[in-house]
């Protein structure tokens, strides 16, 4: 009997109580309440596994005994049988209002009884098994989506990375630029300037394929890429297929995911557009205002801005306060005035992020 499920027995009647002791106990641990109030004290210290119910009875009757636990989320899934000789129709309707699972009417008949007893625990085994198993299925996916993000940030960072090792800007710029947009993405959906276009998980997203900016650099020849002087007028239109290139490695190898619509969205976004210009000015194709993917406009700031506080072969670091003035002057022309606001109420952490990642001295 160890094992035996339970069933709670509130009656304030002693007959009754007798009565149903004696047909259940052969089959089920038996516990008993004389009302309601008591009912609901035992349950604090141990649940049952059904409880069956008279409704007239002192201190707390059937009815808000049933309405009290049916109100606890812990309590909710216990199958109640009202027991009562209340038997018109109205006072059954009521019953099942409160979230009562059965209805006998006494006297009991014993082989009713135990057959309805049987039911409902059948029934609630049911419940309890399909509620566990959504809930490992739902810690299961859980665990797999984070699993499959962890595995796209990987890849974006190791295809980022091998533009890295040709390109003279190595060190931390990857690493800076992705906490740059992070920063700026955070303030942008704090302001609610862009709330159709930056949700949570568009941001997310976003911050992890910001590092792929420059993955198509990757095609561009050395003699290019590592020049330390200023380029000529055909070197630089050489330099800016950058963006035409990284665009076509990515939907490459988005085709091998046969996707339409992959987690590379933002990545082709950002690689492709983020040397577009809010006044129509910038490469590969001109694009004008809000025309340009929200992506590109974020990573172009934070892209701009290491650029500016960052020593190069071929230039001096800008100070903070210099790069944050020559940003707030662009706002309109090169960037989004938007995301320039964003931009200059996080300026701040823009610096300690320089600062914390700086690159050694090359």
């Amino acid at each position: 009997m160890n094992d035996a499920q339970v069933v709670l027995v509130v009656d304030d009647t002693p007959d009754n109580i007798t009565l149903m002791s004696g047909l259940l106990k052969d089959h089920y641990k038996v516990r008993v309440a004389l009302n309601g109030q008591k009912a609901i004290e035992m349950m604090q210290k141990k649940l049952p596994d059904i409880i069956l119910l008279d409704i007239m009875m002192p201190i707390m009757d059937g009815y808000e005994t049933c309405r009290i636990i049916k109100s606890n989320p812990d309590w909710m899934a216990i199958p109640i049988i009202f027991l009562t000789s209340k038997n018109e129709v109205e006072d059954e309707s009521k019953g099942f209002e409160l979230g009562a699972s059965d209805y006998i009417s006494k006297p009991v008949n014993p082989i009713i009884l135990l057959s309805r007893i049987k039911t409902h625990l059948s029934l609630k085994a049911a419940n309890d098994f399909l509620k566990d198993q959504n809930q490992y299925l739902e810690k299961e996916i859980s665990r797999r989506a984070k699993e499959v993000a962890l595995i796209q940030e990987v890849s974006i960072m190791a295809m980022a990375s091998l533009a890295e090792i040709r390109d003279l800007e190595t060190g931390y710029h990857l690493q800076r630029t992705k906490m740059y947009v992070a920063a700026l993405c955070d303030q942008i959906i704090t302001d609610g300037a862009y709330t159709a276009d930056l949700s949570r998980e568009n941001a997310d997203l976003i911050i992890a394929s910001a590092p792929l900016h420059d993955i198509g650099k990757i095609g561009i020849p050395d003699s290019i890429l590592l020049k330390p002087g200023k380029f000529t007028k055909e070197e630089f239109e050489m330099m800016k297929l950058h963006t035409v290139l990284g665009k076509k490695a990515i939907l490459k190898a988005e085709r091998l995911l046969y996707q339409q619509e992959s987690f590379l969205r933002y990545p082709i976004e950002i690689v492709f557009s983020h040397h577009e210009k809010w006044d129509g000015s910038g490469y590969p194709v001109g694009l004008r205002g809000e025309a340009i993917p929200i992506s590109a406009r974020i990573v172009a700031i934070a892209d701009v801005y290491d650029a500016l506080v960052s020593e190069r072969v071929y230039k001096s670091a800008y100070s903070h306060e210099q790069a944050v003035e020559m940003i707030k002057l662009e706002s309109g022309k090169h960037f989004d005035p938007k995301i320039v606001d964003a931009f200059l109420k996080v300026e701040e952490k823009f610096h300690e992020i320089a600062v914390t990642y700086r690159d050694l001295p090359q």
